[in-house]
């Protein structure tokens, strides 16, 4: 089949410029997409424990910058129909940080991590996985802890946006237990479609992330890690428990994560390329 595609090609009657011109605006086919974030995975399970603990931390910090902007829009818009549309962009700051800064951020581990343990599945790697999901995402919740506590003590902001920000979090009072995982799954699986997608994007990486964050946020659905900022928050303010905080609110959007980014994206990315990797 390779030799008849290679014949095909040679039909056609290009000159070698042309030809690289047609290479260079080829899209990067699957298997190299998978690849590239195989080995960026791998990479990434092998770094020292503290090295992944700081990232983490700056992550945890850095994704606090989300409830910031989007509590920042939604206290100067009027309170309409429309100003979520709005907001929601103000929600994509701390994911711009993150994610084109480099840092650790568990939900977009979720494939970047799970892809290596799907091609090379064993107990060593398994192991290598759960070592760096536990501390990426205890790291990245004490980045939003620490925020949190400086937020809600109005020690880096204003009564306003501090008022601004508990109402916003506020909505996360209304889902149950159950709801809260099943919002967590949407969020996961475009989390997890971001480094997907960013290997191809040529130039374009700002807006992969802005699109597929903000309907996270327009969603309304379950970021763990933006999401326990919120939690924490309220917590703070003495609005709900710090048990409440972890084991209702938090644990639940991770699992739903863990579901739609590992189970759904990570998986189904894999399985379209896994007859093809032995070639």
């Amino acid at each position: 089949m390779t030799d008849e595609l290679e014949d095909r090609e040679r039909d056609i009657d290009l000159t070698d410029e042309e030809r690289e011109a047609v290479a260079e605006r080829s899209s990067t086919n699957a298997r190299i997409i998978h690849e590239v974030i195989r080995r960026h995975g791998d990479e990434e399970m092998e770094r020292p424990t503290w090295s992944l603990v700081w990232s983490g931390l700056a992550g945890g910090v850095a994704i606090s910058a989300s409830i910031i902007g989007q509590s920042l829009f939604e206290e100067m818009l009027p309170r309409t129909s429309w100003a979520p549309l709005v907001s929601s962009f103000g929600y994509t700051l701390g994911f711009l940080i993150v994610i084109l800064g480099r840092l650790q951020l568990f939900t977009e581990s979720t494939l970047s991590a799970v892809i290596p343990v799907a091609t090379h599945p064993s107990f060593s790697n398994l192991g290598r996985l759960a070592r760096f999901w536990a501390v990426v995402l205890i790291a990245n919740l004490a980045g939003t802890l620490f925020i949190a506590i400086l937020n809600g003590h109005q020690w880096i902001t204003t009564p306003e946006h501090h008022a601004a920000m508990l109402e916003l979090s506020r909505k996360l009072l209304s889902h149950s237990w159950l709801k809260t995982l099943q919002l967590g799954v949407p969020a996961g699986f475009l989390i997890a479609a971001v480094p997907w997608a960013l290997p191809s994007a040529r130039g374009q990486e700002l807006w992969i992330v802005v699109i597929f964050t903000y309907f996270i946020s327009l969603g309304g659905f379950a970021h763990v890690v933006a999401g326990s900022g919120e939690a924490w928050l309220l917590a703070i303010a003495g609005e709900i428990s710090f048990q409440h905080a972890l084991l209702g609110i938090i644990f639940p959007a991770l699992l739903g994560n863990i579901i739609g980014g590992t189970g759904l994206f990570a998986l189904l990315a894999h399985a379209q390329v896994r007859m093809e990797l032995g070639r």
